[in-house]
């Protein structure tokens, strides 16, 4: 199917694309799961059109499979390299082929519950900052589960907005603990959410940058970005979705459904 935008000449247009894998150490097919009556998939595309300020949408899938579902509910799909290291190389697989797009977004397919307003959120970031080249989002928080848990990617950043650190520890980390600190103003924890927006040049030339020790160590993908010194602009929004990860989460996700 070819992609469809509103201006494929405007260089300040911006465009989404989701990376979806078939295969998952965790939740395996999680993609396809269809108890609902729709692929999961489906969620984060639907998610996805309704943006504002993106100009369009296409899934970018890993496998055969996929790519039928995506046509199978008429969105827009392109088959990429099945051998790619991660979903930000399979998305500028697919950028390499959109002209006139200064703005890519990278929405997960496994958040079915991402808010539009979020990715509007982090486009703005880079409408907003001509020389950041990537951005993404965070929530305050403001219990001590989540800040404690190792699956949720904690981030800093300064005065300005720019991400100091990711990390799956706690940062800033108390040197004496107290329940007030969750309840401060401005909030001194904030979640990240795995939601980005990446200018085209430096999105094409992602891929060529090396891993570092911190991103192995964490197992986190953007501290790649910041060890090779760039600036990762943060926004922070008033929501955060539920990530699908493990046979759990989808059975509350199909709950929430009901």
């Amino acid at each position: 199917m070819p992609y469809q935008t509103k201006c494929d000449s405007c260089l300040s247009a911006a465009f989404i694309i989701i990376p979806a894998r078939l295969e998952s150490t965790r939740l395996p097919r999680k993609m396809l799961l269809a108890e609902t009556g729709k692929p999961l998939v489906q969620y984060a595309y639907e998610a996805a059109r309704k943006s504002r300020l993106a100009e369009g949408v296409c899934i970018a899938c890993d496998h055969r499979e996929i790519f039928e579902a995506v046509e199978k509910f008429g969105g827009q799909a392109k088959m990429t390299d099945p051998n790619a290291q991660s979903g930000t190389d399979r998305i500028a697989e697919v950028a390499r082929t959109l002209d006139g797009i200064d703005i890519f977004v990278n929405v997960q397919g496994d958040e079915p519950e991402m808010d539009p307003a979020a990715i509007d959120a982090v486009i703005q970031v880079l409408i907003d900052h001509p020389d950041a080249v990537m951005a993404t989002a965070c929530v305050p928080i403001r219990d001590k589960d989540t800040l404690e848990n190792p699956a949720c990617v904690k981030v800093v950043f300064d005065q300005t907005g720019k991400a100091l650190y990711f990390s799956r520890s706690v940062i800033p980390h108390p040197r004496t603990w107290s329940d007030s600190l969750l309840v401060a103003e401005p909030p001194l924890f904030y979640l990240h959410l795995g939601l980005y927006a990446y200018r085209r040049d430096f999105l094409l030339k992602y891929p060529s940058l090396p891993p570092c020790a911190l991103e192995k160590t964490e197992s986190l993908e953007q501290l790649r970005v910041l060890y090779a010194g760039f600036p990762i602009q943060m926004t922070v929004v008033e929501k955060a979705s539920c990530g699908i990860d493990t046979p759990e989460d989808y059975r509350k996700f199909v709950e929430r459904q009901r």
